[in-house]
């Protein structure tokens, strides 16, 4: 209205042309003929009467208009509108349009039709404004607020955090309370909630915390691996909303909000010394707030899931995801990678390669290049190795084959003595299988001396307690062999070598 008062003083008070006014209201020349004329026909004089409004001159210049026709045109129900654009895939204004003038010929034009759903439409809430299709999206947050937990035996209280998912078709609500927001809780709270709606929705939609996404980024925000692993499992994608944009997120801004009003707020008065007590008092006003009856639309969250999102999600997995953790890890030159401790094998030639470790609480996957190149069970019963024999080496694999009987048979054959030296070294050793390369070592001496001469360095390495390869091939070496023992009576050996053959029969003995 204030263009059209300077239109008129213009006009009439400086005797403008409608070219100048044109120029100088930067308006064209037809519009200020239109307003010229419009003033006229309302009998409008310059100056105005103070007391006029802008909206009495509104009303003045631009008179609504009588209605063409009074014969009653039938109006659409906006509120079967709306569920069909929602609960149908593919389905437009446009569509439903042609379905209401086939149903009625002399209704209203597509323009008025479509202006008159969205002026209906902008009167909802803000999150029912937006188009969300059935099944489509769920959304999820923490909502800020927490519960206290005690505990019982130390008065100790600890803050529980609340999660929140909401549907984005029929707001259908979902709450739990967690110990904290980490991402074993975060994706144990994905879990339940997927078990709660009985299927899996198109899209997740989270907030941009530590859990969901390891890094933020307006474009390619990077989804952190386990919550990726959750994804692929329930076939599902992770759209992470788009950081400082809440309106990305209204649906669970919403959700937050009403779970803080009605759930939250009920309970300020309890006192929870379990987190499983604070869950089941959640449950039950969750299904309260599901079932209450919207305010501006017919029906409530729980009928509107029925009919709208329950039959679109797809459906669960046979079984529900375990919760895996990921990590990177250099294969050691033992072609080993350790896990929290415990060291798996994975194949020789992939030494000094990085690769993805996937470990749940039963088992750790190995994968080069998205491929998976090794599997074992979590937690070795004996030891800390966890070793498959087609990982290794051709001249590994002949080397696990060794075992202390072997050893033991083919001492045996040679000798008594060389029999005793074996026996000893399998015992001093934390592991038999440190002393494998000893003893092939000096066996393997037979070949070369032969099992006559191998034998009698023996008992001289047992006479000097002098238990090493390096010694019993000295003794070869040197002759010394050869030559006979101070005492050639064993019963009159020094009081060491009597106790080590001694040892080494109690202990043969003994297992």
């Amino acid at each position: 209205m204030r263009k059209i008062r300077e239109i008129l003083r213009l006009k009439y008070g400086c005797n403008c042309s409608n070219r100048e006014i044109s120029r100088s209201c930067g308006i064209g020349r037809a519009t200020v003929s239109d307003y010229l004329n419009r003033a006229k026909a309302a009998g409008l004089t310059w100056p105005l009467p103070d007391e006029l409004s802008d909206t009495a001159l509104e009303n003045q210049l631009f008179p609504s208009s009588a209605p063409r026709t009074t014969q009653s045109r039938f109006i659409p129900d906006f509120h079967e509108v709306h569920k069909e654009l929602q609960s149908r895939k593919h389905v437009t204004l446009n569509l439903l349009w042609q379905e209401y003038k086939e149903q009625h010929p002399d209704g209203y034009q597509y323009s008025w039709f479509c202006h008159s759903y969205r002026d209906w439409a902008a009167r909802l809430d803000v999150v029912m404004r937006h188009e969300h299709r059935a099944g489509e999206k769920l959304f999820v947050d923490y909502a800020g607020q927490t519960v206290d937990l005690i505990n019982h035996e130390t008065g100790a209280i600890h803050k529980a955090q609340i999660f929140v998912s909401v549907m984005g078709a029929s707001n259908y609500t979902y709450a739990e309370a967690t110990l904290s927001q980490k991402t074993e809780d975060w994706i144990g709270s994905h879990v339940r909630a997927f078990s709660f709606m009985g299927g899996v929705p198109v899209a997740v939609i989270p907030d941009n915390l530590k859990s969901g996404v390891s890094k933020t980024c307006r474009y390619e925000p990077d989804i952190n691996p386990t919550y990726n692993d959750l994804a692929r499992h329930y076939q599902t994608v992770i759209i992470p909303a788009r950081a400082r944009k809440p309106k990305d997120k209204a649906k669970a801004e919403a959700g937050v909000l009403l779970v803080e009003r009605w759930i939250l707020a009920v309970l300020r008065k309890h006192t929870f010394f379990s987190l499983a007590d604070l869950n089941r008092e959640i449950r039950k006003l969750v299904h309260v707030l599901n079932s209450r009856p919207f305010k501006k639309l017919p029906g409530s969250r729980q009928s509107w899931f029925e009919e709208i999102d329950k039959p679109a999600l797809k459906p669960l997995p046979a079984l529900p995801y375990e919760l895996a953790y990921w990590k990177k890890a250099t294969v050691h030159l033992d072609y080993h990678v350790e896990v929290e401790g415990y060291y798996y094998s994975v194949p020789y030639t992939l030494v000094k390669k990085k690769l993805d470790i996937r470990y749940t609480g039963s088992t750790v996957e190995c994968f080069y290049s998205n491929k998976r190149v090794a599997s074992h069970l979590r937690h070795i019963p004996h030891g800390r190795h966890s070793t498959i024999k087609e990982h290794m080496p051709l001249r590994h694999q002949k080397y696990l084959e060794w075992t202390p009987d072997r050893f033991k048979r083919w001492a045996a054959k040679i000798g008594p003595e060389t029999a005793m030296l074996t026996e000893l070294l399998l015992l001093k050793r934390t592991h038999p299988q440190q002393a494998y390369r000893t003893l092939l070592g000096i066996l393997r001496l037979g070949k070369s001396y032969g099992d006559a001469r191998l034998e009698a360095a023996c008992g001289r390495a047992l006479y000097i307690n002098a238990l090493s390869y390096k010694s019993v091939e000295s003794i070869l070496k040197n002759g010394l062999d050869q030559k006979p023992l101070p005492e050639a009576d064993t019963d009159k050996k020094p009081i060491h070598h009597q106790n080590i053959r001694g040892a080494v029969y109690f202990n043969s003995t003994s297992h």
